[in-house]
């Protein structure tokens, strides 16, 4: 299994020139290409009385979308550097509607953090939970800050479910290469599920992987978890993500909804 296709989400945030400088090491590494996507919504006019006026009104909003775009497109390029391998996709259009889209032709989708004191993307951002459950592929979730990703000690929150497996399954190709991973299972139930069973699939890969559970976890299961990747020095934390859509809007289980809003580390997530 190989990475041969890695999309980042490219907005005007203050984040993004760090994920598209690790989404580039991350391609690099992995002789992949590497695909800029964005998309900026034209906001629609409605006619008062004047057609004629609404009409430049929309002109105006179509260009100042290009801009963005373009303004997105020289960020992408600066920090792409010298890669060969690269491209670009752009449209007027929603984001978060475009970049699953896009997503048809990717093994890994990165985007940012969207925390409640990480800053405000701009028009052009998408919401990372949002894009999980409509991209149809595994997402890395990246924070602000980090410019660079090589995973040597990984976390696996283990959880019986087909989510935590198909988080596990895609997260090998990213992982081939970590020095020790470790399945944490967290919770009341963290005595049941497999995890000694997901370690030893992944010995079967060459990993050096252990088993940790955390059946009363003094904090939230998701403060628990990232405070076990504090502990082990953790480059990257893998797992799966649930949540149902309710009105077109997501609503997340309370794990992956706390660790998409904090997670300090790079965070892959399966849905």
């Amino acid at each position: 299994m190989t990475l041969s296709s890695i999309m980042v989400s490219v907005d005007l945030g203050a984040a993004c020139a760090d994920r598209a400088q690790l989404a580039a090491g991350l391609a690099a590494t992995h002789a992949a290409r590497l695909v800029g996507v964005v998309a900026c919504p034209v906001p629609v006019i409605v006619p008062a009385s004047n057609g004629i006026v609404a009409e430049r009104l929309y002109d105006a909003e179509e260009e100042r979308a290009r801009e963005r775009l373009a303004a997105a497109k020289a960020l992408f390029e600066r920090e792409a550097g010298s890669m060969t391998k690269r491209a670009w996709r752009s449209s007027l259009s929603t984001p978060l509607t475009y970049t699953a889209e896009q997503a048809r032709a990717a093994d890994l989708v990165i985007v940012g953090r969207h925390g409640p004191g990480d800053g405000d993307p701009g028009p052009m951002g998408v919401s990372p939970g949002a894009l999980l459950m409509e991209a149809g592929r595994p997402v890395l979730v990246a924070p602000p800050g980090l410019e660079r990703l090589v995973p040597k000690r990984v976390v696996i929150a283990w959880k019986d479910t087909r989510e935590a497996r198909r988080a596990v399954h895609d997260a090998l190709p990213l992982i081939a290469g970590a020095e020790r991973v470790c399945v944490v299972a967290a919770g009341p139930d963290a005595h049941h599920g497999g995890a000694e069973a997901t370690a030893q699939y992944l010995s079967g890969h060459g990993l050096a992987a252990t088993t940790h559970l955390l059946p009363n976890p003094a904090l939230s299961v998701a403060d628990e978890l990232l405070r076990f990747c504090e502990r082990e020095g953790a480059d990257l934390l893998v797992m799966g993500a649930y949540g149902h859509s309710r009105l077109r809007e997501w609503v997340f289980g309370g794990v992956t909804r706390d660790v998409l809003r904090t997670t300090p580390l790079c965070c892959l997530m399966s849905h």
